[in-house]
């Protein structure tokens, strides 16, 4: 996709996380594993990542989300503390484990997250940064849009790692889409992008490293278990 394609999203407010939570009824939750998530997804989360962001969407066809940030502490530490949360929005049309050009969903799977941009500086970002007046929206989109790409992180879906989230360059061929972003959001679904408040992407600008090698795990909830 192109950036006009990449989808929409403007500002609320993030909360911390609590605790990390149980997502099966009377069973102790597992440390070592992201809640939720079932060991087809879990296997592909690579050995060295130490934070995941664990995307949850409500349903297969819902555009409301919530976004939890997981870390590893120290460098042999196996279990998963969860640190931040904070609601968000998905594409318009819900989730698709196919994701094409133009089809309002965002895709289901396990990301590497490797480079961030945006209208704005953020001199405090850890992920190369790419700061450009080219992330500006187009004019004809709706206003509540305007500020959708002061900040984006790219999901390393369909794109080439260790460029801008600018980058039109499509590996798997222009049908499967791309221009998967993290960027602020506007209080409603996106064209397939994840859409958070400002706050939690000033967070995660600060927070996600590199060289904690962070992955997104996205998807609906019933997706994420199977």
């Amino acid at each position: 996709m192109t950036l006009a394609g990449c989808g929409a999203g403007g500002a609320a407010t993030g909360k911390p996380g609590a605790e990390a939570s149980r997502h099966t009824s009377g069973r102790k939750a597992d440390p070592t594993r992201i809640p939720g998530v079932a060991d087809s997804l879990h296997k592909k989360i690579p050995r060295d990542a130490r934070q995941v962001l664990a995307v949850y969407g409500e349903d297969e066809d819902s555009a409301e989300a919530t976004v939890r940030l997981y870390t590893k502490e120290g460098e042999t530490g196996e279990a998963w503390s969860r640190k931040r949360s904070w609601p968000a929005h998905n594409g318009k049309k819900g989730w698709t484990p196919a994701h094409h050009e133009g089809d309002k969903r965002s895709p289901v799977g396990v990301f590497t997250v490797s480079d961030a941009g945006g209208v704005l500086p953020a001199p405090d970002a850890k992920l190369p940064y790419t700061n450009s007046d080219a992330f500006t929206p187009p004019s004809h989109w709706p206003k509540a849009t305007r500020h959708d790409f002061d900040h984006v992180i790219a999901v390393d879906y369909n794109r080439v790692r260790g460029t801008t989230p600018l980058d039109p360059t499509r590996p798997q061929g222009q049908s499967k889409g791309g221009s998967i972003w993290l960027h602020l959001d506007h209080g409603s679904g996106t064209s397939g992008c994840v859409s958070i408040p400002k706050s939690g992407m000033r967070y995660l600008l600060r927070t996600l490293d590199p060289d904690r090698h962070p992955v997104v795990v996205m998807g609906d909830k019933a997706s994420l278990a199977r």
